[in-house]
């Protein structure tokens, strides 16, 4: 799935919802993870917190009534990308260190973390990953022979 500008637009004003409900702080104080909730028949996009509170919503319209049965791999690049567009603001967030945003489906089962915030983690996208393990053995395979 390829997602529409508009479907840009309205995760990256999630993700500035979110960021602005835990501003920056000096001394961070809040240990949290930020957990988005996707429902594909109706194309909901939620964030809570680990106590489960609420802390935004919107309606991705591309998403509404998706009966991709990999919908959920392919939405996870989708919101990584905006996430990582927007990382200046994640990264300074008024929560304790490490923290991290985690992908759930509607019965709040984890699909997947899409981003951590921790100074020495990064989580690389799996596309960008793709072939590295074939790269890899042709690099020792490569060594071997010298």
């Amino acid at each position: 799935m390829k997602a529409t500008e508009q479907t840009l637009q309205q995760i990256e004003r999630a993700i500035r919802k979110i960021t602005e409900k835990f501003p920056v702080k000096e001394d961070a104080s809040m240990l949290t993870d930020i957990h988005i909730r996707v429902t594909q028949d109706t194309g909901e996009l939620m964030a809570f917190d680990d106590d489960d509170n609420e802390i935004t919503r919107c309606v991705v319209e591309q998403w509404i009534d998706n009966k991709d049965d990999d919908f959920y791999d392919q939405i996870v690049s989708i919101i990584r990308r905006c996430l990582d567009k927007q990382k200046a603001l994640i990264e300074n967030m008024g929560l304790l260190k490490p923290y991290s945003f985690v992908l759930e489906d509607d019965d709040k089962e984890t699909i997947g973390e899409l981003y951590v915030v921790d100074d020495d983690t990064v989580i690389i996208d799996t596309e960008l990953m793709a072939d590295l393990d074939k790269d890899l053995d042709d690099f020792f395979e490569k060594l071997l022979k010298e």
